[in-house]
């Protein structure tokens, strides 16, 4: 039963891919045109503020698969829709390339706030102990709640797949992961009741998704 349940996983992620191969853009067009964005994800894609995403490094299938749904609206964001609209087939492929050329930087160990009902700090262990948590849900996923695994899709070291569109995760902010899994289980992020991510974060505790969002972060 096992078994069939991973297989029917690694099925399902496969199947949802769009199989849409989009034209590798000008790497130094890319550039210039990506400045209006450097306010937000930073001069080469890593971006300062958490809640941003870091875009270095991030496969340009998968950032062109997305500057395409921010325009047609099938994906929805006040800032990003608006600027994506602008943007010509040709743009998008520029600067997904640009990204795509850069390096991603690495995060810093996650510091966990003070808890807000007995207002005790927690200690780097427990910092520690949540990111083997989330390395073990990585991997292997939860059985019990039929939680997949993530390194179906996103690869044993976050590496993610360019052909299939599935994205890079490594030394993604641990805050702007947590955001985005909640948003998959509240269905806010996907109008698709079948989407893959939606199907398996709506079965993931939080402490699941801050788990698993710690230990992505710090991949390397």
């Amino acid at each position: 039963m096992k078994k069939k349940w991973q297989i029917l996983s690694i099925s399902l992620a496969l199947t949802s891919a769009t199989g849409i191969l989009h034209a590798e853009g000008n790497i130094n067009a890319g550039k210039q045109k990506a400045e209006s964005c450097a306010s937000c994800h930073g001069d080469n894609g890593n971006s300062m503020v958490a809640t941003f995403p870091k875009l270095a490094q991030q496969h340009s299938s998968y950032l062109a698969r997305q500057l395409h749904a921010f325009k047609d609206g099938s994906r929805n964001d006040p800032m990003m829709s608006a600027m994506a609209l602008a943007l010509t087939d040709d743009d998008i492929a520029d600067i997904s390339a640009y990204y795509a050329a850069q390096k991603i930087s690495e995060n810093a160990l996650p510091v966990l706030a003070a808890d807000d009902e007995d207002e005790k700090p927690v200690g780097n262990k427990d910092v520690q102990a949540l990111i083997a948590q989330g390395s073990n849900l990585y991997r292997n996923g939860n059985l019990s709640s039929e939680v997949s695994a993530c390194i179906a899709c996103h690869g044993s070291l976050g590496e993610g797949n360019k052909p299939a569109s599935f994205p890079a995760l490594k030394s993604q902010h641990a805050d702007y992961l947590i955001k985005t899994l909640t948003d998959f289980k509240s269905g806010s992020r996907s109008k698709n009741p079948e989407n893959i991510m939606h199907m398996i974060a709506k079965k993931m505790t939080d402490e699941e998704i801050k788990a698993v969002s710690y230990r992505i972060s710090m991949m390397k």
